[in-house]
């Protein structure tokens, strides 16, 4: 307990340094549904006081089935936000709408295809056999669009997914989109058994996700206060995976009481085992990396799958790795867990 003390200590002063004392800078952050693990590291820096350390007062806004937060960055009323993966930051470029991805704490999407263990699925590219895929309206008309044009899926497997399990528990050669820390756990509480998952960032798909957006006018008017919300940030989620959770769990629960303390262990296992924040770049650059280079092969894979037309976005606009691929949370992680 005292060596996680000291590493916490000693990551917050670093962080001080951003910002010299001063009055604290009010800001606010809307993320993309209501609160979860998958939100767990920014609940972990307000919990921890590694935004108020380096000089900020953040109010965590959630979001949620009849919240649309996007729409408030461009406008001033919020600061930061969460995004779900690339192809929203390259959809504000083609509107020319001037917001700019600064981190992402997310290396790998944790949307996935779960099918029944048994059913001769053992491989990514079975599900291409499959006779029914249950798919939402949305991923329709997103990431299917790449399986189709990367894997050999087709428009007629597709049957509406409506977020009920019930459908896919009846057909067992039936499978269905999922995200890691959610539709794979009810799976599992429902049947006893472990689901058959395919993590789509393995196979190919290679957004970046939980995405912090912002202002192109606070990067360029404020960047010490971007620095400081990137970097505490990255120290949370290390500090949520691997340091003592529990206080932002506790937030966590209280904006949602709907979350369960099994479902948050659930999602923190997961997200370890299938390395959703810290895996590729974020290895060796920190916590939060963005690689351009990446990024532009995800739109390139999105022009051939027809998402995106050759030339409409410039993807140098999408992102800025100003405050990024500066080993953020390394060492701290070294220290809670000794790699």
């Amino acid at each position: 307990m005292r060596t996680r003390q000291l590493i916490t200590s000693s990551a917050l002063i670093l962080l001080a340094a951003v910002n010299p004392a001063q009055a604290l800078e009010k800001v606010v952050f809307a993320t993309n549904w209501k609160a979860q693990a998958e939100h767990g590291g920014y609940y972990q820096a307000l919990a921890d006081g590694s935004y108020r350390k380096c000089g900020l007062d953040v109010d965590i806004v959630m979001g949620g089935p009849s919240a649309n937060n996007r729409p408030l960055l461009p406008v001033g009323r919020i600061d930061f936000l969460l995004g779900g993966n690339m192809l929203q930051a390259f959809d504000m470029v083609r509107q020319k709408i001037p917001t700019v991805v600064v981190a992402a704490h997310f290396q790998k999407d944790p949307q996935g295809m779960l099918a029944h263990p048994g059913q001769g699925y053992e491989r990514f590219e079975d599900l291409a056999k499959a006779p029914v895929l249950f798919i939402s309206a949305y991923s329709l008309s997103g990431f299917y669009q790449w399986m189709k044009s990367q894997h050999g899926f087709r428009e007629e497997q597709v049957r509406p997914y409506n977020f009920s399990l019930a459908p896919f528990l009846a057909n067992k050669k039936s499978a269905q989109q999922g995200l890691l820390t959610s539709e794979v756990y009810s799976y599992e509480k429902e049947t006893g058994t472990p689901a058959r998952f395919f993590l789509l960032a393995d196979y190919g798909w290679s957004t970046y996700s939980n995405t912090i957006e912002t202002r192109q006018e606070l990067v360029e008017k404020k960047p010490q206060v971007v620095q400081c919300f990137v970097d505490a940030s990255a120290q949370g989620w290390v500090n949520y995976l691997y340091g003592d959770n529990r206080a932002a769990n506790a937030l966590i629960r209280k904006a949602n009481p709907e979350m369960t303390d099994d479902l948050l262990d659930f999602s923190v296992r997961k997200m370890k085992e299938y390395g959703i924040v810290d895996s590729g770049d974020a290895l060796t650059k920190g916590i939060g990396t963005i690689s351009e280079a990446r990024v532009r092969d995800f739109h390139d894979k999105m022009v051939k799958a027809g998402l995106l037309k050759p030339g409409e976005v410039d993807v140098a606009k999408s992102l800025t790795t100003q405050f990024v691929n500066r080993s953020a949370g390394l060492d701290a992680k070294k220290a809670l867990t000794g790699k």
